[in-house]
């Protein structure tokens, strides 16, 4: 352990890159699926983005329980229904800022769009996604919902 970090420093390090690895992947495989069903398969987007959303979030939710949660007993179907529910609450925080910046402030441009969706939506939904992960799917010994733990 390096110098002056700490076990639950460390190990929040720790919890922080492996969900942020998982997370690439899961984006991965989603916009992959996505444009896969929109171009090849022929889907309309609607129902191409809500496949490949659900796939996105079974890959992370796999990739969480056996890497980065491992170690945290999650068991059945309620681990996973609420972990798609922390992801659709982070999409919903996306949608929010797309819509507060677009409608609300009137900044409609293309890049505005990109930024207040694709930049700051998404840095909040991933900090939503991370303590929702963190806290409610998989609860650690005697870390319940602590950012520290």
């Amino acid at each position: 352990m390096a110098p002056g970090v700490t076990r639950p420093r460390q190990r929040f390090l720790s919890e922080l890159l492996g969900f942020a690895a998982v997370g690439v992947l899961a984006y991965a495989a989603d916009l992959g699926l996505f444009l896969w069903l929109r171009g090849p398969v022929g889907l309309d987007p609607l129902t191409a983005k809500a496949l490949s959303f659900m796939a996105g979030c079974s890959v992370a939710y796999a990739g969480n329980a056996l890497g980065t949660y491992r170690h945290a007993a999650a068991r059945g179907p309620r681990p996973y229904v609420v972990f798609f529910a922390v992801n659709i609450a982070g999409a919903l925080v996306q949608l929010l800022c797309l819509a507060v910046s677009h409608y609300g402030l009137g900044y409609t441009s293309p890049r505005a769009d990109t930024v207040s969706g694709a930049g700051i939506g998404m840095a909040l939904a991933t900090v939503l996604r991370f303590w929702g992960t963190r806290s409610l799917v998989f609860r650690g010994e005697g870390r319940v919902g602590s950012w520290t733990g």
